[in-house]
């Protein structure tokens, strides 16, 4: 599962939250970040976040190589092991922030990704929006700004707000749109619901699949492992 959202929007609150009560529920869980996760990821988010301004270009690719060392340090190794994975936002805040904010080539960046994460697509999107001025209010008023706050204008983020949802109306099937507007609590509350009963059908699922496959053979079945919501190949 990935959460986007525009600055300001909780994402990293509602990451944490999630893990907690995934956790009490008896899943694993692997919780991360973009840009971040992994040695070489944190040392690219110095860069892109509070060092020097790169070319869009070059900000979607130094991007790209902090996701493409998460996938294969971090994301791919939980799954692998059955894990649920968290992370705070993935490539769909490239297209947002290098496409329709920078005004790069949507197909280009989405082939970028592709080539950077081999093609990983999470299973389900979390898009936390709330009004530009409101989201970029709170990020003035806490610990972390960042160049895109300090660097970019209001029109700047709100082409950044109008990709996220322009994202999510093309796949509804995978985003989930909350109100970012509301109380943490009702956020987390919203999330896990629909979070668990994702899982909750993968579980069923692989039940049936275990059950078919046990008549075919002649073999009992025995339950199955609980199922992470990964992404999908």
């Amino acid at each position: 599962m990935t959460l986007e959202g525009p600055e300001g929007s909780g994402k990293s609150t509602q990451a944490q939250r999630l893990t907690a009560r995934l956790a009490a529920a008896g899943y694993l869980c692997a919780v991360t970040r973009e840009p971040g996760g992994t040695r070489l990821g944190e040392e690219i988010r110095q860069i892109l976040l509070h060092g020097m301004s790169p070319v869009p270009a070059a900000d979607a690719l130094l991007f790209n190589a902090a996701r493409a060392q998460l996938a294969a340090e971090v994301i791919e190794p939980a799954l692998a092991r059955g894990e649920v994975v968290i992370c705070d936002r993935f490539s769909d805040s490239t297209l947002a922030y290098q496409g329709y904010g920078a005004g790069q080539a949507l197909d280009a960046l989405r082939e970028m990704a592709r080539f950077a994460v081999g093609g990983l697509v999470p299973d389900m999107t979390v898009l936390i929006d709330l009004p530009i001025e409101e989201g970029l209010g709170r990020k003035f008023n806490g610990p972390d700004i960042t160049r895109f706050e300090s660097n970019e204008d209001v029109a700047f983020h709100r082409r950044v707000r109008t990709g996220f949802l322009a994202l999510a109306a093309a796949e509804p099937d995978r985003f989930l749109v909350i109100d970012g507007r509301q109380p943490p609590d009702a956020i987390e509350a919203e999330i896990a619901e629909a979070l668990l009963s994702r899982i909750g059908q993968r579980d069923r699922l692989l039940l049936g699949e275990a059950e078919r496959g046990a008549h075919r053979s002649g073999t009992a079945s025995s339950e199955p492992e609980r199922a992470s919501l990964r992404m999908n190949k």
